[in-house]
């Protein structure tokens, strides 16, 4: 059963280190992202983005050559010396630069945390596990306690991602905001800004454009049934305003809107979807 989970270990890494490859290749604002972290303290803010991109080609072809025979020996080794630099790089991002983004997987931005090590930690653990294997991941039937195993290993990836919490524990944390509805027995009918802000920081569209944020709340204001949020934002290196409508008598995260504005033409640079029409 060991050589199995072993075996199977090629697959878990390859999953994880496709979807870490993600963020840092894909999309219109890898740059920014790459900006976000510790990367710009440790090659420069010029070199930043192109050192992003190699981690996330290194990560991504050594997925494909995990998945493919023979020679997965030499391939968990190289896996395991990733791990290491990645406990490495945020060894250095916690004590250089705290308040950096991880950039560990994915799109999102998050900082780093015991999360990020314990991922870090896991993935190395599997590296040594998959170094262990006797045969290759495709060569051999898993039983059903190997597969188990595994899906359990997986589910720990996934909690110690916080990339991953808007699939699984904002939904939960939504929940329980419906169960024991927080705007009850309020003083009067005005909904607090702090309330609207949780919303906010909650939403796909404040993680999407999290990076490119430069202040606090800087402005808000109410139309019909939204509630407007305005921060300093920056784009391509243009002073620009993030505008967030917010719901603001239901929570709905899913239904938050933004929009980045030029500050000086007043074009809108950025705008996933429309703002939603005031009532």
């Amino acid at each position: 059963m060991m050589g199995q989970v072993a075996a199977l270990q090629a697959l878990v890494i390859s999953a994880l280190l496709v979807w870490s490859s993600y963020g840092k290749l894909v999309g219109p604002l890898v740059g920014a992202r790459a900006r976000r972290t510790a990367l710009k303290r440790f090659v420069g803010e010029d070199r930043a983005e192109p050192a992003f991109r190699a981690v996330g080609a290194v990560e991504l072809l050594l997925a494909a050559s995990l998945l493919l025979p023979p020679v997965w020996k030499v391939e968990s080794l190289a896996a395991i010396a990733l791990s290491v630099g990645f406990l490495g790089y945020l060894t250095y991002t916690r004590i250089a630069a705290p308040d950096s983004s991880c950039g560990c997987a994915g799109s999102a931005m998050a900082p780093v945390t015991w999360r990020s090590f314990g991922r870090a930690g896991l993935l190395l653990v599997a590296a040594a596990g998959a170094s262990m294997a006797d045969t290759g991941w495709a060569m051999s039937l898993p039983g059903a306690t190997a597969i188990a195993v595994v899906a359990v290993e997986v589910m720990l990836f996934v909690a110690l991602s916080a990339e991953l919490d808007r699939y699984w524990l904002l939904p939960l944390r939504r929940l329980k905001v419906r169960l024991t509805h927080p705007l009850a027995n309020t003083a009067s009918y005005g909904v607090p800004l702090a309330t609207s802000e949780h919303q906010l920081l909650r939403s796909s569209a404040y993680r999407a454009v999290n990076a490119l944020l430069r202040s606090g709340i800087r402005d808000h204001w109410d139309e019909g049934d939204w509630r407007f949020i305005s921060y300093t934002a920056s784009y391509d290196d243009r002073e620009a305003t993030a505008v967030f409508a917010v719901p603001r008598l239901r929570y709905e995260p899913d239904e938050v809107r933004v929009a980045i504005v030029d500050d000086e033409s007043g074009e809108t640079l950025y705008r996933p979807t429309l703002l939603p029409v005031p009532a």
